[in-house]
């Protein structure tokens, strides 16, 4: 299982509750749209909470700021992730992917990686 995850920060000008808002409601349903093109198994968002033991374990850890959220795709091979991103359906939902993430996400205080899952619990 390959599982492509984005950290992710919003614009400075949204708060914290307009870019879940935005990133749930609207982008979300884009995704969910675009899904047999963009060739995911699952998509997942994950929501950063706001909460005052973040502060003591970015204290006791000497880290920064959270990102806001956390995206997670999931693709059944390497194999496949690979063939999905040679198709034109791929690169036009990707293209709509772009436009609409500029308008939520301050792309350069962002990353993004793939990784490969090891399950360790079930």
């Amino acid at each position: 299982m390959i599982k492509f995850t984005e950290c992710l920060r919003r614009l400075p000008h949204l708060s914290h509750q307009e870019f879940l808002d935005y990133w749930l409601n609207t982008h979300g349903p884009l995704v969910k749209g675009l899904a047999v093109d963009l060739k995911m198994g699952r998509y997942v968002q994950s929501h950063t909470l706001v909460h005052p033991v973040h502060d003591a374990i970015r204290k006791s850890w000497g880290s920064g700021e959270p990102y806001d959220g956390i995206t997670e795709v999931w693709y059944d091979s390497r194999e496949a992730m690979e063939r999905s991103f040679a198709t034109p359906a791929m690169k036009v939902a990707n293209r709509k992917l772009r436009e609409d993430e500029i308008k939520f996400l301050d792309l350069a205080q962002g990353t993004a990686f793939f990784t490969e899952e090891h399950v360790i619990i079930e």
